[in-house]
């Protein structure tokens, strides 16, 4: 059974720091890139970052360059967004997704999705 399990959103302050994983099971790990999606209230859900499994390929958007980092652990199958220098406009239900593309930066293009983590990021 393929699974994704996001976990690490909560309440922080503007200025403050998160860091989200998303745990992935049932599937090669290597053979995936993981994107991280967020959802704010009203809005489409958009991409943050993706990385390839295979290469630590990795791509942001641009509202988010300079403050996230994604990384990978293979060994434990678990994808990291850290970010820092948290904004109001942060807030959202942030999930990750599995792709068979390199670095997959459409949500048309993934095929896992794991459950959503709420971050909320107060001013």
């Amino acid at each position: 059974e393929v699974q994704l399990q996001a976990c690490g959103g909560g309440l922080v302050q503007a200025g403050g720091s998160l860091r989200l994983s998303c745990a992935a099971s049932g599937f090669t790990f290597d053979a995936y890139a993981i994107g991280w999606f967020r959802q704010a209230p009203g809005k489409k859900r958009e991409v943050v970052s993706a990385i390839s499994s295979s290469d630590g390929s990795t791509c942001y958007a641009d509202s988010v360059k300079g403050r996230f980092t994604i990384s990978s652990d293979n060994a434990k199958n678990t994808v990291y967004l850290r970010m820092n220098s948290l904004k109001p406009e942060d807030t959202a239900v942030y999930y990750c997704a599995a792709t068979r593309a390199h670095v997959g930066t459409s949500e048309d293009e993934y095929k896992y999705w794991g459950q959503g983590t709420l971050v909320t990021v107060s001013s």
